[in-house]
């Protein structure tokens, strides 16, 4: 008899142990009273607005980031937080003038941009003949026609991850072989003359040229007048140059853990942005849908057992000093969870993890809470660039996903302004990084 009594006990206590870690269970009335709050709010998608249209091109070391940072830090005071900053120094590269003409077989103006970290053409313009490739391969193919010329990658987009390698390593490729510039067709799958630009790199014991973007449009022009035998020539204007680091700043938001306050769950998005465009979506909207998330869990008096932290990471987009500053700086606390939006601030689909075995489940049962916005997918990842320090100390990665159909339409262009946004939408992203967050603060 005691026998079994001890087994019923047993299981008794099994199935109550596995109830008190389910979250459907545990936290269906606050994933129901953040959703209300949510479905609700005015305001996440007009401080988008606000933020951007007055501080746009947040490139690190420009005025627009750190008064743009300045702003942020007192409309958080305003709002009752203890804002905290972390120093950090952040590369200064400036674009300056520049322009990019057709002098041959016609007389014609470019849109152009410089891609971020080129170097300029040295105080005068550069006039050169074209070679157009399609690939590294084709390069490869036709080296004996490099020597001396503008080399012009006209690469359609299949993905950011494959295409964007001509972004970045074009300029080394093409100048091993004798180019003195060259220009990549914009990274992304559709354009209306725009250009996107981004960073590039030089490796190490290879000259370096000056390298840009042209439109889409623009590259299946000089592809299409290659093909016909036409010679081009181009005159390549840049002002670009480096100069010394600069200081920025990392911004801090958290509601303190109850019972393990050092223990923490933190989620946010870079709030640098490049120097075209206003960095609505990358990534201005994913550090307002976090700190929304915050906002209206402060606003529910919803008390976490672990800290809830929201970090605002500055200059992802040519350094990643941020992310990898704000690692250090919190090594000695437990990261239980990062989490990081910077897909755009579209429809949420669910999240990408690096969460694996018991944490895998845990993670999948918490994404059944985000059916009712359709954004219960759990797919494996990396979580984002300015999470991925953390991974080493033993954080879970966790990455919103999005329906990012037009994303490429406008990253990194004079395009990405928050009219391409949705209040909906905006709002949707806030309620799945508030669920997931409060559910593993809470596990």
């Amino acid at each position: 008899m005691r026998r079994h009594l001890a087994l019923v006990l047993f299981f008794v206590g099994a199935l109550s142990s596995i109830a008190a870690d389910d979250p459907q269970k545990r936290f269906a009335g606050d994933a129901e009273r953040l959703l209300a709050k949510t479905r609700d709010d005015k305001g996440c998608y007009s401080l988008i607005a606000d933020f951007t249209d007055h501080y746009p091109r947040r490139i690190s070391g420009s005025d627009y980031l750190e008064k743009g940072l300045d702003w942020l830090i007192d409309k958080m005071k305003a709002e009752g937080w203890d804002v905290k900053t972390q120093p950090v120094m952040v590369p200064n590269w400036k674009r300056g003038q520049e322009s990019l003409s057709m002098t041959q077989p016609m007389e014609r103006s470019m849109e152009f941009c410089g891609l971020g970290g080129s170097i300029g053409t040295d105080g005068k313009p550069l006039t050169a003949g074209v070679l157009v490739v399609k690939s590294y391969a084709e390069l490869k193919q036709r080296k004996n026609e490099v020597q001396g010329k503008i080399v012009v990658y006209n690469v359609p987009f299949t993905t950011y991850g494959e295409t964007v390698n001509y972004r970045y390593n074009g300029a080394s490729t093409a100048a091993a072989l004798g180019a003195v510039a060259s220009l990549v067709r914009s990274v992304g799958p559709y354009g209306i003359q725009t250009v996107h630009t981004g960073g590039m790199g030089y490796k190490d014991g290879v000259t370096k040229i000056p390298s840009g973007a042209i439109t889409i449009e623009d590259a299946l022009l000089m592809q299409r007048m290659q093909d016909r035998g036409e010679s081009m020539q181009l005159t390549l204007s840049m002002e670009a140059k480096w100069m010394p680091d600069a200081p920025s700043r990392n911004i801090i938001i958290e509601l303190p853990g109850s019972e393990l306050p050092n223990e923490v769950v933190v989620m946010g998005g870079h709030i640098d942005s490049w120097d075209i465009g206003t960095g609505a979506m990358d990534d201005a909207g994913g550090c307002i849908a976090a700190w929304r998330a915050l906002r209206h869990m402060k606003d529910l008096g919803m008390r976490p057992k672990r800290t809830i932290r929201v970090c605002f990471w500055t200059n992802e987009e040519n350094g990643l000093r941020g992310g990898e500053a704000y690692a250090k700086l919190t090594k000695d606390e437990k990261h239980i969870l990062a989490i990081e939006s910077d897909a755009g601030v579209f429809a949420p689909t669910g999240f990408n993890t690096s969460a694996s075995g018991a944490d895998r489940t845990y993670f999948d049962n918490v994404a059944n809470l985000l059916t009712p916005i359709h954004a219960n997918n759990v797919t494996k990842g990396d979580g984002g660039a300015d999470v991925g320090p953390l991974k080493a100390y033993g954080a879970i990665m966790a990455g919103l996903e999005v329906q990012g159909d037009r994303y490429f339409w406008y990253h990194h262009t004079d395009g990405d302004t928050v009219d391409k946004l949705k209040e909906n939408e905006v709002n949707d992203c806030v309620y799945a990084m508030g669920v997931l967050a409060w559910c593993f603060a809470n596990r």
